[in-house]
């Protein structure tokens, strides 16, 4: 039995299902994670939501920005952008069972093996958070979508303020900071402010902002927090309180996954396949 952790698949099937069958994945035996943006930018997007579908409780997957967008184009709150490729999606006969799954999906999780916490999200953690109130406040964003109010929050959904968190915020502004977070940070200060312009790798941080696994005192240092997002910062090897599995696989990068066995204390292992269909750059 072995848990994956997967990065960005961004629409690539093709690629996904080279990786499964490098690691002999068996939904008898095995369970992964996909740690968001499973759709968009790549060729297949609707083929790697099919898949995951069929995967049942095998498979649990978090929600990312291109994720959340899918949602708000299909509502109707965004039209699509120049270089979207959902329209395998919205076109499709099944595209309400698709969407209907998509809304089930999952904010944050977190896992515990036989020796380490894992704390699994899409982009970032907040300094102030702990794991449990990184997957709680993951549990809020979770029951919206689900929920009857899911246009209405859509509406409301994007936006770059509240840029910190406080824990008296209410209503669209709380879980905007929320998604934000969880599907959009890169780097932010000291005190948790958040940064969203910069997209490049961790040497690029603005002045008077960092990395947001690098602020000190962060609450989930006690855990290793896994995420993709950054494709601009790749594989950490020289980290073990993090893990960064967005290797860039929809620019012609690789897609990555990392076994841990929950059983044992051994070495987890990183597993990679190239990049297997044309992109559209942007």
């Amino acid at each position: 039995m072995a848990l994956y952790l997967i990065g960005d698949v961004q629409g690539c099937d093709a690629a996904l299902q080279s990786l499964l069958e490098k690691i002999s994945f068996s939904p008898s035996r095995d369970s992964l994670v996909l740690l968001g943006d499973l759709v968009n930018r790549g060729p297949a997007s609707a083929s790697v939501l099919r898949r995951m579908m069929k995967l049942g409780s095998a498979a649990r997957c978090l929600l990312g920005n291109h994720d959340l967008n899918l949602l708000a184009v299909a509502h109707g709150v965004r039209k699509p952008h120049r270089n979207d490729t959902l329209d395998d999606i919205l076109d499709a006969p099944d595209r309400a069972d698709m969407l209907v799954w998509l809304r089930h999906q999952r904010m944050a999780l977190a896992e515990n093996t036989q020796d380490k916490a894992y704390l699994m999200v899409h982009a970032g953690v907040l300094p102030s958070w702990t794991a449990t109130d990184t997957v709680a406040l993951g549990s809020e964003v979770e029951a919206v979508l689900r929920g009857p109010d899911l246009g209405d929050f859509l509406h409301s959904m994007y936006g770059n303020d509240p840029s910190t968190w406080h824990h008296s915020l209410t209503g669209i502004e709380r879980l905007r900071v929320i998604v934000n977070a969880l599907t959009r940070l890169r780097f932010c200060s000291a005190r948790g402010e958040m940064e969203f312009a910069t997209k490049e790798g961790a040497g690029a941080a603005p002045e008077g902002y960092m990395p947001w696994f690098d602020v000190p005192g962060r609450k989930t240092a006690e855990v290793i927090v896994a995420f993709g997002h950054w494709s601009t910062l790749g594989w950490m090897r020289d980290r073990n309180d993090v893990i960064s599995l967005d290797t860039g696989c929809v620019w012609g990068g690789s897609l990555s996954a990392l076994r841990v066995d929950p059983r044992t204390a051994s070495a987890n292992e990183l597993i990679q396949v190239p990049c297997m269909q044309a992109q559209r750059p942007g």
